[in-house]
């Protein structure tokens, strides 16, 4: 169907609206299938007239009816006849209304009219008729005949021109109307397409940290509430704002993110509410600002801790009073966001310290996401570089790659303080690294990651040969003495090391210590 609402601001047709106002003295309609006139309100009393006839008939309730009852005849008459035009007299039988068909791909959709023009001067009979018809519907006889007065007849070549221009107004109706259906299917498939993205199932993590986080995303998806998400740079706290967004019911509106550490406070104020033209040097012209370009979507305020305190004020007027004021203007404006803030700082600690307001905190704190960082969620790695892996290949066009054992260990072994960030950068450094090897050894790993967990210390063991092999056997004898000190639970030894269970249960594999392979001696460990 056509959206007669956005039809009616189109900058061609208001143009060419104009024009038959100015040249012709005529008013344009829009009549939809079904003959029902969309473009007239008779409550809107601040409508200008272009042509005095409409402007007497149109306000009549009475009169109005016998007009748009010829309309909706003639709409009739053009979807059954498939003709593109007509041409038919108005109430008084003098008065004339040139229509037109709107269809696409032969399609009929409605159809638009002009009225009125004059073919001829009326006879003084017909003037005297509709003078008499006019005041029966409630108008003023005098008004009417001044009215009736302002409208000219129109040559042939003016009809002409007239009826071309309704006819340009019908297809550019049609043509509009394709690119809003093609801009709209292209809007829904990429909708479709994010919602998929953003699914709270696919994103990656099967830890227990990260369940709890999904668990408490899926609660919150149809809330209007206001999200504050909290953890260390690179653990995905867009992702998260992203996947807020697009499972709530304003996932057809915009999502836009700004980082409020990106800007100084006058250019994060302009940023965010807009400013006049004039209003400080280089405003050229009125900015709309990203309050009201999210109308009715969500907007993703990232480092809000980097927000100034008077910035913070500003804010905080907007999240309570839903209103603000561009720069350089004293008009306000009402805008419907939803804000999702983030922040890798103490907020809390930042409040005692008088750099980040009380308020503010608590409004934007209604629900606390809190993102785990990578160490806490290490079960979670090798699911993180299996997905890193298949993207980074299949972008690069090579062959899938995998990490060899000892790749892996070391990986799970290192803190990541870059967190899922660093993890795939590296993963991005390890695929261009191994050239067409499938397997990538732990040799092609960033020097940090191999270094990590080797100590100075090797008090009691041997000073002599190979350093990796006087490691080693550290390592082995810890994990092998600790294995009896925890009863062999893994998890508590794991725990105890620093390293995760996944990493534990590979080394623990790896120097053969598996409790069901030993030996069973006089010193076995039950």
């Amino acid at each position: 169907m056509i959206n007669w609402a956005e039809i009616k601001h189109f900058h061609a047709v208001k143009k060419i609206e104009e024009i038959l106002g100015n040249w012709f003295h005529a008013d344009i309609f829009f009549v939809n299938q079904r003959g029902v006139v969309e473009s007239f309100d008779p409550k809107d009393r601040q409508r200008e007239f272009r042509n005095a006839i409409a402007g007497a008939v149109l306000p009549k309730e009475k009169a109005r009816e016998e007009l748009f009852r010829l309309i909706a005849q003639a709409n009739e008459k053009l979807l059954e006849g498939g003709k593109a035009s007509l041409v038919l007299a108005g109430p008084f039988g003098f008065d004339r209304i040139y229509s037109s068909r709107i269809a696409i791909n032969n399609e009929f959709f409605g159809s638009i009219f002009s009225y009125c023009y004059f073919e001829r001067e009326p006879s003084v009979e017909e003037l005297a008729h509709a003078r008499t018809l006019m005041e029966e519907w409630g108008y003023d006889g005098e008004n009417w005949t001044a009215a009736v007065e302002r409208v000219k007849p129109l040559s042939e070549s003016d009809r002409k021109y007239l009826g071309e221009l309704v006819e340009i107004v019908a297809q550019d109706v049609a043509s509009f109307h394709l690119e809003m259906s093609k801009r709209d299917e292209q809007i829904h498939h990429l909708t479709t397409e994010l919602e998929g993205r953003y699914k709270f199932a696919n994103m990656i993590g099967r830890s227990k940290a990260m369940s709890d986080v999904f668990n408490l995303l899926e609660k919150i998806k149809s809330s209007e509430s206001t999200i504050l998400i909290q953890g260390e740079n690179g653990t995905g706290k867009e992702l998260i704002a992203k996947a807020v967004h697009f499972n709530s019911p304003r996932k057809d509106a915009q999502f836009i993110t700004v980082n409020c550490s990106a800007f100084n406070e006058n250019l994060l104020d302009s940023e965010l509410f807009g400013h006049m033209k004039g209003s400080f040097t280089g405003a050229i012209r009125d900015k709309k600002g990203l309050f009201e370009a999210a109308h009715r979507g969500t907007l993703f305020l990232d480092e809000i801790g980097d927000m100034s305190l008077s910035m913070q004020v500003k804010l905080l007027r907007v999240l309570q009073e839903g209103t603000l004021t561009p720069v350089g203007s004293t008009d306000m404006k009402k805008v419907d966001v939803r804000v999702v803030a983030a922040t890798n700082k103490n907020l809390k600690e930042m409040i005692e310290q008088g750099t980040f307001r009380e308020d503010l905190y608590f409004r934007i704190n209604v629900i606390n996401v809190g993102v785990p960082s990578l160490r806490e969620r290490k079960e979670d790695i090798p699911l993180l570089i299996d997905f890193f892996l298949g993207r980074e290949c299949k972008q690069k066009n090579v062959i899938v790659k995998q990490v060899h054992r000892r790749t892996l260990e070391k990986m799970l072994d290192y803190p990541w303080p870059g967190n899922v960030r660093e993890l795939e950068n590296e993963v991005e450094r390890l695929v261009v690294l191994a050239g067409e090897d499938i397997k990538v050894p732990a040799d092609l790993l960033s020097q940090r990651i191999r270094d990590q967990g080797e100590s100075p210390k090797v008090n009691g063991m041997r000073l002599s040969g190979k350093l990796k092999d006087a490691l080693e056997e550290l390592e082995k004898t810890m994990i092998k003495e600790g294995l009896k000190r925890a009863n062999w639970n893994k998890s508590r030894l794991a725990k105890e090391l620093g390293i995760s269970r996944a990493g534990l249960i590979m080394k623990v594999e790896k120097y053969g210590l598996d409790k069901r392979k030993l030996p069973r001696t006089g010193e076995e460990a039950a």
